[in-house]
């Protein structure tokens, strides 16, 4: 079940879950104008920092956090994990990963997407809590499975997780060239069930919120809910990547997504 409210969204997989705030958030309900209309939460677009700033406070306040409960990581489609332990603060430096997991209540482990998929990881007996960016290429090379398994160290079990799948671009609006599908049949030729024929010929639509959950579920991990939104067709709700490319802007905001342990 998806719950919604102005400006966010919840999934019961992770409502039911004790001790655990989450909350992906839409682009409705900030400051910023124009092609970031209006709560674009990514300080990597060329939008007004401090309307950024103001955005991350107002999509906090959704879930009772301040915005020095946030960590984010320089996502650049890795497959790279970063523990945030006892010796993170609001002030460290940002690192180069697309996954975050911690055991630390109080710290709102938080991922910035814009067709991308944001993934949102609990077990809630071990208390540990995990978010990563999956794009196709890091949901491939394995951000997920290195996500899982940063858990695993802190204690969690893949048969407990409990795993959210975000607003992400949908299998009807993710037209990919006759190239694509190729890495993917190489791993595993069941995969073919990600891809359909497209209008053009040679060419397919790719279900990357569907492979995301298979992925899971070849972790193990079999407690996975997924948005039923459509980043792409969605405009008035969400940003996205690939309708700004073809309407020829020139950047594109982001929409957060966050999950907390509480203390």
């Amino acid at each position: 079940m998806t719950t919604m409210q102005p400006g966010m969204i919840t999934l019961s997989t992770l409502n039911e879950v004790l001790r655990i705030r989450h909350g992906f958030f839409t682009r409705e309900g900030g400051t910023s104008e124009g092609i970031y209309t209006s709560l674009n939460c990514g300080l990597g677009s060329n939008d007004d920092p401090a309307r950024v700033t103001a955005n991350r406070t107002r999509a906090l306040a959704l879930l009772d956090l301040e915005p020095r409960a946030l960590a984010t990581v320089q996502q650049q489609h890795t497959t790279d994990v970063v523990v945030v332990d006892d010796k993170w603060t609001p002030d460290a430096p940002i690192q180069v990963a697309d996954a975050m997991v911690t055991s630390r209540a109080g710290v709102a482990l938080g991922i910035l997407t814009a067709d991308c998929a944001p993934v949102l990881l609990a077990d809630p007996r071990a208390n540990v809590i995990g978010a990563a960016h999956a794009g196709w290429r890091g949901a491939l090379a394995g951000v997920l499975d290195n996500t899982i398994a940063a858990m695993i160290k802190l204690g969690a079990k893949p048969s407990r997780i409990a795993a959210a799948v975000g607003p992400c671009i949908a299998h009807r609006s993710y037209e990919v060239g006759p190239e694509f599908p190729a890495p993917f049949l190489a791993e595993d030729p069941d995969n073919h069930f990600f891809f359909a024929p497209a209008v053009r010929e040679g060419h397919f639509y790719f279900d990357l919120p569907g492979f995301i959950a298979r992925r899971l579920a070849k972790l193990s991990v079999i407690d996975v809910a997924r948005t039923p939104c459509d980043t792409y067709r969605e405009e008035s709700r969400f940003f996205s990547y690939r309708r700004s490319v073809l309407k020829g802007e020139k950047d594109f905001g982001r929409a957060l997504s966050v999950i907390v342990l509480e203390r």
